[in-house]
Order: C-alpha cells, then sequence, then structure tokens
C-alpha cells in the first residue's frame, strides 16, 4: 500500500519525484501529493485520484521545470483514516507550514496523541493519522537546537505506537531531510547528484542502483552528499549498500499492453531461475538453507504461514511435503495465526512465504513463532528485505520485480522453491529413493519448457474469455491439488475483474455448494490428478446436470475430459505432483483477457495494493 518517493540533490526534484510516483502506482493508490523546499518555504500540492491530477496542477503552478527547487518529497495514498480527498492527502503540513511529512503505515495511538496535540492549540485539517506526526515533529523541534530536525524527529519517534515509513521536511533545513522507518520498508539510493528514499526499489532503480536498506527503528539524514544512518537512540550505524542487479527494463511493461501480461509471459524465465540455479551435480542446494537430517528428524510439526496468494502456495506445498516426507504440516493465515495462540516450540518448522518480504501480517506472525521458539525459513522474492533478514533460512525466488497487484509470477516460483525444498527433505530423510529423486530434479528442470508450451496456446482462452466475460459468478472446483489451484484461481478472477468467485473441493459439492448452481453458472474444473479423475468426472456430471457451462483445464492425454467439459484448455502434459506450477498459468491467463474485456484496469485493481504493510 501507499507508496513515498524523496530526492535531495541538483537535478530536476519534482521530475524525479513524479517519475517515482508513477513506478509505484502498482501499489495501489487513491491520491497523491508533493512537498518541496523554494524560496525557505515549503510547498504542498497534492490531488485526490490519479497521479495525472497532481501532475496537472504541478503544471499549472509552473513549478515541474524549475531549477531551484533541490528537495522534495512524495506520496501515493491508500486510505485508511479519512476517505480520499485533497485534505486527507499526503504530504500533511505542520501548523506553522514549515513541515512537511508523508507517511506509511498506520499510528496506532494518533487519537491520544492528537487530544495532546489539540490541547497544546495544534489545530488539525484533516482526518488522518498521519497529521499527528507533522505537529508532533513541529512539537518537539521548538525544543530542539535550531536547525535539529533529525533529534525532533527521533523524539517524535519516541512516542509513536504502530508501523511507520517517514520523511520529513523542514523549511528551516534546505540542505537535507530526514526518513525513518518500523514495519514498514523503505529504502534509500545513494545517487551520483543526490540521494533517494522510496518505499519500494523500482521507484529509483533508473536512478541508482546502489541501495541501502533501512532496518526497523533506524533514522536516516540525507543531504546531496551523504546519507547518516542512526538507530533509535541516535548512535551512527555503518551500513554496506547493496548493488541491484535487476535490468531497469524489468520494471517496465517493454512493449506488453499490461505488466500482468508481462509478468505472465515471464514465468518461464522465472521458473528456470529459480530452479536451475539450485540444481547442481545431482543435488539441490541452497545457499541459505541449514536443514540437515538431524534438524528434520527432530521436527514434529511444520506450520506455513501467508497471507492471500502467498497461502495458497502454502496449500501446495502442504500437500506435497505431508506426502514427501510425512510430516504434518498446518497451513495458516498469518492475520489468524497471529492471534490464535498456536502450539510452537523448538521441534517446529514455520515456513514464511512473502513475494515483498515487508508484508505486516506475516512479518508479525514471524516474529512471534521466533519467540515461542521455532526454526524460520522464509521464501521471499525480495532480497534484504524485513522477513529475509530476520529469518533463520531463506529462499529467494527469483521472479524479478513483479508490478501488477495481483501475482503471476511470484506466485509460480513460490511454488518451485516450495518443491525444491520438499525433494530436498525427503531426500535428506531418506524418504525417497535416489532414481526417484533424481527423476523429480530431471522434471524440476524440464518445466520452464513446459511452460514455454503452455504460454503458446494461449488463444483458447482469450477466446473463450472474449465469449464469458459478463458472466455474474464463477465456481472452481477441484481436488487434492487440484483444490489448491482452483483457490488460486478464484482469487485471480476476483481480484481483478470484480466477478464473484469461489473454489471448492470437489467432494464438497453435495455439501451445499451445488444449491448456487444453476442454469448457465460458469464452473471451472482443473483435472491434473489422474488418481481422482473418475471422481471429478462425477462432479463435472452433478453441476452440468443443474446446466452448468463447464470449462476445463487438463493435460494432452486427458481423454476422459471430452466426455464432460464444454471446453477444454489444454497443458502439456507433465507429473502430477507438479501440475500446479503449470496448471495455474491458462487460470491467471482466463482473469487477464475477462477483465480486460470489462474495460477494467488490468494492473491496479479498485482497493487493492500489491504490499500491505499496514494490519
Amino acid at each position: 500500500m501507499c507508496g513515498i518517493v524523496g530526492y535531495i540533490g541538483q537535478d530536476k526534484t519534482l521530475e524525479i519525484l513524479m517519475d517515482g510516483l508513477s513506478r509505484l502506482e502498482y501499489r495501489g493508490y487513491d491520491s497523491a501529493g508533493v512537498a518541496y523546499l523554494q524560496d525557505g518555504n515549503v510547498d504542498v500540492i497534492k490531488r485526490k485520484g490519479r497521479l495525472d491530477n497532481l501532475r496537472e496542477a504541478l503544471n499549472n503552478a509552473g513549478c515541474m521545470s524549475s531549477e531551484d527547487v533541490f528537495a522534495g518529497i512524495g506520496h501515493t495514498r491508500w486510505a485508511t483514516h479519512g476517505a480520499p480527498s485533497d485534505e486527507n492527502s499526503h504530504p500533511h503540513l505542520s501548523d506553522s507550514g514549515k513541515i512537511a511529512v508523508v507517511h506509511n503505515g498506520i499510528i496506532e495511538n494518533y487519537l491520544e496523541l492528537k487530544k495532546y496535540l489539540t490541547d497544546k492549540g495544534y489545530k488539525f485539517h484533516s482526518e488522518t493519522d498521519t497529521e499527528v506526526i507533522a505537529h508532533l515533529v513541529e512539537h518537539h523541534y521548538k525544543k530542539c537546537e535550531p536547525g535539529n530536525l533529525l533529534e525532533a524527529v527521533r523524539m517524535t519517534l519516541s512516542v509513536l505506537e504502530g508501523s511507520y515509513a517517514l520523511g520529513v521536511l523542514c523549511a528551516d533545513c534546505p540542505e537535507s531531510f530526514v526518513a525513518a522507518r518500523k514495519d514498514s520498508p523503505l529504502i534509500i539510493g545513494l545517487g551520483e547528484q543526490g540521494n533517494y528514499i522510496a518505499s519500494d526499489i523500482p521507484a529509483i532503480l533508473s536512478r541508482t542502483r546502489n541501495i541501502v536498506i533501512m532496518e526497523d527503528q533506524e533514522i536516516a539524514l540525507l543531504t546531496a552528499e551523504c546519507v547518516k544512518l542512526f538507530d533509535s537512540l541516535g548512535q551512527p550505524v555503518e551500513r554496506e549498500p547493496v548493488y541491484v542487479t535487476w535490468d531497469s527494463e524489468a520494471a517496465e511493461k517493454g512493449g506488453y499492453e499490461h505488466f500482468m501480461m508481462k509478468e505472465i509471459n515471464e514465468e518461464a524465465r522465472a521458473l528456470k531461475d529459480t530452479i536451475v540455479p539450485r540444481i547442481r551435480n545431482g543435488l539441490i542446494r541452497f545457499e541459505h538453507v541449514d536443514l540437515n537430517r538431524e534438524i528434520l528428524e527432530d521436527t514434529d510439526h511444520i506450520h506455513i504461514v501467508a497471507c492471500g496468494t502467498a497461502s495458497h502456495a502454502g496449500v501446495v506445498g502442504k500437500y506435497i511435503i505431508e506426502k514427501l516426507c510425512r510430516i504434518p504440516v498446518q497451513v495458516d493465515v498469518a492475520s489468524e495465526f497471529r492471534y490464535r495462540d498456536p502450539i510452537i516450540g523448538e521441534k517446529t518448522l514455520v515456513i514464511i512465504i512473502s513475494q515483498s518480504g515487508e508484508t505486516l501480517d506475516t512479518l508479525a506472525a514471524m516474529r512471534e513463532a521466533k519467540k515461542m521458539g521455532a526454526r524460520i525459513l522464509a521464501i521471499v522474492n525480495v532480497v534484504g528485505s524485513s522477513i529475509a533478514r530476520e529469518a533463520d533460512s531463506v529462499i529467494y525466488t527469483a521472479a524479478g520485480p513483479e508490478i501488477a497487484v495481483a501475482s503471476t509470477k511470484a506466485y509460480n516460483t513460490q511454488l518451485a522453491a516450495l518443491y525444491l525444498l520438499a525433494f530436498q527433505m525427503a531426500h535428506t530423510l531418506g524418504k525417497i529413493e535416489q532414481d526417484e529423486y533424481e527423476s523429480y530434479l530431471k522434471k524440476l528442470t524440464e518445466l520452464p519448457d513446459v511452460m514455454e508450451k503452455t504460454l503458446a496456446r494461449k488463444e483458447t482462452v482469450q477466446r473463450f474469455a472474449a465469449e464469458h466475460f459478463n458472466v455474474h459468478s464463477v465456481f472452481f472446483i477441484g481436488r487434492s491439488l487440484d483444490y489448491a489451484l482452483s483457490m488460486e484461481a478464484s482469487l485471480k478472477l476476483k481480484e481483478i475483474s470484480y466477478i464473484h468467485s469461489e473454489a471448492y473441493a470437489g467432494g464438497e459439492l453435495k455439501h451445499g455448494t451445488i444449491a448456487l448452481i444453476e442454469e448457465g453458472t460458469l464452473v471451472v474444473c482443473p483435472l491434473t490428478q489422474d488418481r481422482l479423475l473418475d471422481k471429478m468426472i462425477s462432479n463435472i456430471r452433478e453441476v452440468k446436470a443443474r446446466g452448468a457451462l463447464v470449462l476445463g483445464i487438463a493435460m494432452d492425454s486427458c481423454a476422459k475430459a471430452e466426455e464432460v467439459c464444454d471446453t477444454i484448455i489444454r497443458i502439456p502434459d507433465v507429473d502430477p505432483l507438479l501440475a500446479p506450477i503449470i496448471a495455474v498459468t491458462p487460470a491467471q491467463l482466463f482473469a487477464y483477457y475477462v477483465t480486460v474485456n470489462k474495460g477494467l484496469d488490468v494492473d491496479k485493481p479498485r482497493n487493492l495494493a500489491k504490499s500491505v504493510t499496514v494490519e
């Protein structure tokens, strides 16, 4: 959610801010604004709605190409406190107008702080929790030595409860600004002509590849020439920058109409980059994982903890780890795991899955599990993210930057990481024979080619979506791994097309679900699990008898699908155990084409954000 960009230096500040904010649009937002230092003042321009509204206001003000703006902060807001409006947009100013603040996160004690400030005469002009921060910084600034914005911010942070990533400008400090973070991501970019802050790397990747990743409760003072990092006590912190190896074009559309389609077409490459480097000399080798036989034999239970799409990957992980390793696995939605008092101990392995590595509920669940003595293994896409740093072990997926809100290639690579982990654990424990292990590794390395062939068949999906994009409700039914696949397929459709969809286990039809099936209802049925094929055929006959239109997703060799499905999307033959990685792609394409036909914003669906960093 939300996006922050800041810059201080010799280049055109407002152009940099607007370019950075446009690269963060994928995070979801409902308003945007900038604050900048000019002629000894802090000027703020902000607008409800899309960035085009803000750009128009800046052009009308005649400041976009100004040569005398050397510092500024920008923000895209996703409403939490107060409805979307110009007044509630960031940046927020202090009472005197000298201090401007942008903020991601939620301040949990803002009401008591607001009362404290109101009693002291401060006036509020918005419904947000962020305005409290601006007034508090000014309140403490008055107590500090002139120009000591850093100390004023540090004093302010000491009384804030909740999460924050902050950028703070002060009219009295034209040659610097301050940034801070706690439980909400913030990075620093080191440039030749100046320095940057941002919520995410793509915002500034075209301008610098040298990144300093801020850790929790750190404060930074940025000038055009240098960056100074401090801990919560004001003690200096030394940290080497990370050099980002992504091609900056990876965060661009590259000729595709939408990021989502570009990212679906990158799935073969992402799978290859995740799988192939880890299979060497006939063995799976992880760089940052220490799960030897002694540790695994001592593990009596595994929890997979994640949110949304990542939790669906976890369901697949549960099936394959239990099947191959014979260790009980439980999948938990992170926001529930935190509060249900789970039974965790030193013999528990907790697998944390997060694309961004910053998902707040997942991060908090991980920290809770660590307190209870569990061993933590993280599967994340972002090197240096909070979850990656705090886990005992980490498997990095190689999805690269994923811009569209609806996750596609990141999901496939999460699955790939889980399969690699499951095969290696089973081999280490002696649960699978050497020849079976080698067979699985061979099949894993073949998946990128299978994915390429799957993507080449997208016309069938496109045609079916064009004929049925106006349906009101869709049901996905499957069994075993196909049920896990159905859960993710249903989520993809509902989150970008706004069509009501649900996923059910095929065996649950007669326990209530079939009452919802009527003439013309669209039912999507993955049919990749051979041992359950006859049972799924029976389920399909049940819904067709009540008037359902059935779309099947089946392998080339599945002849029985022709008997019951009205339309079949074919995928190349693949081991049923590995089918979820391949069979989910037609479902992603179906959601994409339905949404395009409805004329909706594929990459930025309403009310959703790419990285959820508030509870």
